[in-house]
């Protein structure tokens, strides 16, 4: 499958045809949406989730579908069945990709901030994007979509997770805010022979275009 590097969390995977759209949120160009055959949502918060952008998708397109979690699509609304809920465990197939759903709740922000339903995506049992959560999937996966900085992330929680779950590579994303010197200060602890996370890291500049299995 080809994998592009949108704004933030988002990223889209094509394959035969079929483009898969994961989190179009707030700080991602609504063009990455264009041809979309399905859209994932992990959770609810802005910059992985944009309410009237998908309902104008889903208006425009009678064959889009949504995959989410429960929150996100009582804010959508049914959409003649087109908007799905989806939850840990659940598996679902969209035009020849297979699709897990992995882990419930988003990371803790802070024990002040009440935590929402997070569920991440494991994509042809190769590729995971968790949202925003150090979920470990139950089987081995070739690349792990990395969220670089948010609020709730740390090195340490970052590079531990990195660790359990043993991908072959890792891509970068959940990294808007951050500038040229940001992105090398973490990627620098990503990096082979850096603290032992034993995968190669990639760092994707918007657009940018990656083969994955």
């Amino acid at each position: 499958m080809e994998l592009t590097k949108h704004g933030h969390a988002c990223v889209t995977l094509t394959k035969d045809g079929v483009r898969l759209v994961i989190d179009p949120g707030s700080y991602t160009s609504p063009d990455a949406l264009d041809g979309a055959t399905a859209v994932l949502i992990t959770h609810e918060h802005a910059d992985h989730f944009q309410p009237d952008l998908l309902n104008d998708a889903l208006h425009d397109d009678p064959d889009l579908t949504v995959w989410t979690n429960p929150a996100v699509a009582d804010t959508l609304g049914s959409h003649g069945g087109r908007v799905l809920v989806v939850g840990h465990g659940d598996g679902f197939d969209v035009g020849g990709f297979s699709i897990t759903a992995l882990g419930e709740w988003h990371e803790v922000i802070h024990p002040d901030i009440p935590r929402v339903r997070n569920v991440g995506f494991l994509v042809d049992g190769t590729l995971f994007h968790p949202g925003d959560a150090y979920t470990v999937p139950p089987v081995a996966v070739d690349t792990l979509l990395t969220p670089l900085y948010s609020p709730w992330t740390g090195v340490t929680g970052l590079v531990d997770w990195v660790r359990a779950v043993r991908p072959r590579q890792t891509i970068a994303v959940h990294d808007a805010p951050l500038n040229d010197i940001g992105h090398e200060m973490i990627n620098r602890f990503l990096r082979p022979g850096a603290l032992g996370t034993g995968a190669e890291h990639h760092q994707l500049a918007v657009g940018d275009r990656v083969q994955v299995p």
